[in-house]
């Protein structure tokens, strides 16, 4: 009897034995398969069970066809699309993921202390700047120890772009509360840089929620 991946050749009837399939061993049973609403009607004859081709066609979603003295039933291909062992994995790895919003994490921490501190007119010091820095810096390098596809080799430079955009904007209002310049309460809100970060992180976040790299140069 020929057969083929999407379909196989049946005779009069579909033998489907117990110990594979479970049944119970009644006069009157039916057959259900996880994943499929429905049932068929099962007979046991000789201790063997037995449903009708119909039946089953009904039950998986299949179809039937006549080849001569054969009955040909054809399943849908549940594994035409599932990528193979050796496939590459599309969009990004749930490690690589992770390891992306840690280290956006921590650029939103550094920021949100650098912006408190322009707000409130507190003083800028390169000790506690530097420790939010190092922490970013820590959560990028873990982040790209974790790419492993294409996407996440391809996004690993937009990561690095952010935390360098948010190391130069500390770097720019640190080095103008050294020098004794004013700095305005509301000073990030007209900055570019600032604006670039933010724009930035969101086109992150977008590509996350989307499981897909989009380079709209929000990050370059």
């Amino acid at each position: 009897m020929s057969r083929n991946k999407s379909s196989w050749a049946f005779e009069a009837l579909v033998i489907l034995p117990a110990l594979a399939l479970v049944v119970a061993a009644q006069q009157n049973s039916s057959l259900s398969i996880a994943g499929q609403a429905g049932s068929a009607k099962v007979i046991q004859v000789d201790g063997r069970n037995y449903v009708e081709v119909e039946a089953f066609a009904r039950l998986t979603n299949g179809s039937i066809s006549f080849n001569g003295g054969e009955i040909v039933l054809t399943l849908p291909d549940a594994t035409a699309n599932a990528s193979s062992p050796d496939s590459p994995v599309a969009g990004f790895s749930k490690d690589f993921v992770r390891g992306g919003i840690e280290a956006m994490a921590q650029v939103r921490e550094w920021h949100a202390a650098l912006k408190n501190a322009i707000e409130h007119s507190y003083p800028l010091n390169e000790t506690w700047l530097a420790a939010y820095r190092r922490q970013a810096q820590q959560a990028l390098r873990l982040a790209g120890v974790a790419v492993n596809t294409a996407a996440d080799k391809n996004a690993l430079p937009f990561l690095t772009n952010e935390f360098n955009n948010m190391r130069q904007l500390s770097n720019n209002y640190l080095q103008m509360a050294q020098s004794l310049t004013y700095i305005t309460p509301d000073a990030l809100d007209s900055d570019p840089l600032d604006q670039k970060i933010s724009t930035c992180a969101h086109s992150l976040a977008s590509m996350a929620t989307a499981n897909e790299f989009v380079d709209d140069g929000s990050c370059q």
